[in-house]
């Protein structure tokens, strides 16, 4: 048996995850936490991060970094009611830099805040029925389900299963509310036995989403698990299941790939669904890789196993067989813009939020318009996938209130005058707070896409949706490689291009140069643009005229 990493090791002698969390809270001689605490507190919804603009600078004063902590909530499907919308709004300015970050997996998190004052926040979010358990670790992340409720007459049922997911796959362990909330400390551990992730949790990250054919606005294929709602004549018959999704990658390490899930079938009940997902996740619990982080994901153990041993492993497990996949189609992967209604008649507001950040600066006043909206409690707060937010639920007779309130703070104007591109697009944090970050991503790609703006413009492409994604490293969370054009960070400012992904998510984009400067970028794509406006074929898309063009 191979040897376990490090950090497997520093999870079985967490005792259940509280390590020293408590010890390294109460040293006040650094802002940092014990190093095997860094990698306990992702079990609790945290990463400790600190300021790469700045890091020079403190060791030339001969200061330590300037460290400081990200808190992520777990928002099953990214609702938020008003007044949690309200708590998040003071947390943020209170206790982390004040802007309010919509992640690319449908929730929240706030960067910036100091190791005093971590319990405080979390404390403040329990308050608010919120929390941060299990947002970050090895362990079932935060389950995402397509978030437009005009999507289809039963999406209520079908969001309710994210939920229902979260709520299963969740850890026993009692440590975060004895240590953030002050909980009463657990005497009897049989209390806490965890069937599912015993004491040493799954092998790497593990992430589900569920999707509403036919949009796939969640990336379905980019999951550890992908569910994929069949809906006949309004009433949901099951899910398609697919595994082994994963965008991750370690640049020049040939042994790690990006991966889009494969259906392995059909499951025609609540039961069953449930059912398989928990025992998908015990299989990629005991055959996943313990000793190789960069090749944990379930995406290897499915390649290593093959689809037919994991499919027999799983009916052995779950004491079924799924059935045979049903059909699906997906034509779109996109949020609706605008107000548009659902089946029962309630009213949405889909705002543009450029790189999912939540703030009032020059360019926006998003932060205070969505406050004053909350405040009118008459609105639920949805978040997508895209890194935007569905102003929800909103009755007929209070439409013309909210409306008022985006007219007043201008934002119906910056939704509707931001451009498809600049709306499809998307980066990850990067600098300066993300420890693994090569390059700039959501702090570059705004002014990257003002001059791509300009390039398509110039060949009568303006109109067209293309998908433009950016990370500052191979991981992949902006998803990057499913993307129609994407960019992944080398080193700082240079970039791989990639090109060739579908518009529906269901094809990875190939590597097309590498290390490229802004400067090479945009030779590049003025060409490419060019002979796509006169070498497409009817109705063809950017993504699918270069998969044919470059690489067929």
């Amino acid at each position: 048996m191979s040897e376990k990493s490090a950090i497997e090791k520093i999870k079985e002698a967490s005792d259940h995850l509280r390590g020293t969390i408590r010890e390294s809270l109460q040293d006040e001689v650094t802002g940092a936490i014990r190093e095997d605490d860094q990698a306990v507190i992702k079990f609790h919804g945290m990463y400790q991060q600190d300021d790469r603009d700045r890091r020079e600078e403190r060791a030339a004063k001969k200061l330590e970094r300037l460290y400081s902590f990200m808190i992520r909530l777990r928002l099953p499907g990214g609702f938020l009611t008003a007044d949690q919308w309200i708590a998040v709004h003071d947390i943020a300015g209170n206790n982390s830099t004040g802007v309010i970050k919509i992640t690319s997996r449908q929730t929240l998190q706030l960067h910036g805040i100091i190791k005093s004052k971590i319990k405080p926040t979390i404390q403040s979010f329990s308050e608010a029925k919120l929390d941060s358990i299990a947002t970050c670790g090895d362990i079932n992340r935060n389950v995402l389900c397509s978030s437009h409720p005009k999507e289809s007459p039963v999406h209520e049922q079908v969001f309710a299963y994210a939920d229902r997911i979260s709520n299963l796959l969740m850890p026993k362990t009692k440590a975060y509310y004895e240590i953030w909330l002050d909980e009463e400390i657990l005497v009897d551990k049989k209390e806490e036995e965890d069937p599912l992730y015993q004491n040493r949790y799954l092998p790497r990250k593990f992430k589900i989403a569920i999707a509403i054919p036919p949009n796939n606005d969640v990336d379905v294929f980019a999951n550890d698990i992908g569910l994929i709602a069949v809906i006949e004549k309004d009433v949901l018959k099951g899910f398609n299941i697919a595994i082994g999704g994963g965008l991750s990658t370690t640049h020049g390490n040939a042994e790690t790939y990006a991966r889009l899930a494969t259906v392995i079938g059909f499951a025609d009940s609540e039961e069953k669904t449930l059912k398989a997902v928990y025992e998908i996740a015990t299989i990629q619990r005991d055959y996943g890789n313990r000793s190789d982080r960069k090749l944990a994901r379930l995406k290897y153990t499915l390649d290593k196993f093959g689809v037919d041993w994991f499919k027999t492993e799983l009916e052995k497990r779950t004491g079924f067989a799924l059935a045979p996949a049903k059909q699906y189609t997906f034509t779109s992967r996109k949020d609706h813009f605008g107000w548009s209604a659902n089946a029962e008649g309630l009213w949405y507001y889909t705002a543009f939020v450029e790189n999912g950040r939540i703030l009032d600066d020059e360019k926006t006043a998003l932060k205070s318009a969505l406050l004053e909206i909350a405040k009118t409690g008459k609105t639920n707060f949805r978040f997508t996938c895209n890194q935007n937010v569905i102003i929800s639920d909103i009755h007929a007779d209070d439409k013309d209130l909210i409306d008022a309130i985006l007219k007043k703070f201008r934002i119906d104007i910056d939704t509707e005058a931001s451009s498809v591109v600049r709306k499809n697009s998307m980066a990850c944090v990067a600098f300066p707070t993300c420890p693994l970050a090569l390059a700039e991503a959501q702090r570059y790609l705004p002014s990257l896409i003002d001059k791509i703006e300009l390039l398509l413009a110039k060949h009568s492409l303006s109109d067209e949706e293309i998908i433009i994604r950016m990370t500052g490293c191979p991981n992949g969370c902006a998803r990057s490689y499913a993307a129609e054009i994407g960019f992944v960070g080398t080193a700082y400012g240079k970039y791989n291009m990639h090109l060739g992904g579908d518009r529906t998510g269901e094809r990875l984009n190939t590597m097309y140069k590498e290390n490229l400067t802004e400067e090479e970028i945009l030779p590049e794509l003025d060409e490419l643009f060019g002979s796509f406006n006169t070498g497409r074929l009817p109705e063809e898309t950017f993504g699918d005229y270069t998969n044919r063009k470059i690489f067929s």
